[in-house]
């Protein structure tokens, strides 16, 4: 679809949804999650094998910082 198609369609929903089973949604569900500044990252899987909770990555994260700090 090109800018013209776009500009003069006012249904941008997808041909392949549809509406009738998208009822009950609600708008802006997770905005103020989003403003929050939720921070996601996409770890390599090597790392990911490593530290496979958020807490693992946070741990090893914080000894990070701790011995940067201490090092300065």
């Amino acid at each position: 679809m090109n800018k013209a198609d776009r500009e003069s369609n006012d249904d941008d929903l997808r041909a392949e949804y549809d509406p009738s089973e998208l009822k009950g949604g609600v708008r802006g569900k997770h905005f103020a999650r989003y403003q929050a500044g939720t921070n996601l990252v996409l770890l390599a899987p090597d790392v990911r094998a490593a530290f496979p909770t958020d807490e693992a990555v946070n741990q090893a994260l914080r000894s990070l910082m701790q011995s940067q700090s201490a090092s300065h």
